[in-house]
């Protein structure tokens, strides 16, 4: 495992070849919690899709565990801010969580029982085991969004890349993703996380604030000041 899991060089994010975001520059050892802050629109979501390998860098340069963005998807984990597969496949929770070990099993391999014990302590772990064997489209926003994240810790990766995981849940919830990110930290997994929430923000050892440009970048302290966030959004008061 490199000691630096993810290292971007002055990357310019975006679409084609027009920017989105530029001069992104991260180096981050495993355990690193980088929270990416900003309204919608920001960028933060497109940071996140070049980092995962959905997108492909401007300009500058990325690496992930090494290699070029999405060349380890056993080892990554990707929640996006709204999945597709409730709307494509007719799928229940327990067989959307059970996806998060495909990339290491392969679609046809045979699930073991330690691999079963892991889609049930992920489910356990989120609180979506009650409602394990229902469609995914029977259930509210908030319960679809737990059984993606149950889907993330069942595909026991070293980088996890979320974004705005906690967009519709209740305080439970939340600290629920926050305990679960906790711990992923302490395995050593490097988080990526996209939010607009300050709270969130506070928890992380990087923040980012993102607004078409990269505002400021370091520690919570250092970062979320008054100055700062009226800057990311505009404001001319006081935030």
């Amino acid at each position: 495992m490199p000691t630096d899991m993810i290292v971007a060089t002055d990357l310019s994010v975006g679409y084609g070849s027009h920017a989105v975001v530029d001069h992104v520059n991260l180096r981050l050892a495993p355990g690193t919690l980088v929270a990416l802050m900003g309204s919608n629109g920001s960028g933060k979501s497109t940071i996140l899709k070049t980092l995962v390998g959905l997108l492909q860098p401007v300009s500058g340069s990325v690496s992930v565990l090494g290699d070029v963005p999405g060349s380890h998807p056993a080892r990554v984990a990707y929640v996006p801010q709204h999945s597709a597969t409730s709307e494509t496949l007719p799928l229940r929770a327990r067989d959307v969580v059970a996806m998060g070990r495909y990339a290491r099993l392969g679609l046809l391999a045979r699930f073991s029982r330690h691999d079963r014990d892991v889609v049930d302590e992920a489910m356990h772990t989120m609180g979506v085991s009650s409602f394990a064997d229902k469609p995914l489209q029977s259930l509210s926003g908030g319960q679809c969004q737990r059984v993606h994240l149950a889907q993330a810790i069942a595909h026991e990766a070293d980088v996890w890349f979320l974004d705005e995981p906690t967009a519709g849940l209740d305080a439970e919830g939340r600290d629920t993703v926050t305990a679960c990110v906790s711990a992923a930290r302490e395995r050593g997994a490097c988080v990526v996380v996209s939010t607009h929430d300050i709270d969130d923000a506070r928890e992380a050892d990087i923040v980012l604030l993102v607004a078409k440009e990269v505002i400021a970048q370091g520690s919570p302290r250092e970062v979320l000041t008054d100055a700062n966030l009226r800057r990311m959004y505009g404001f001319t008061g006081q935030h």
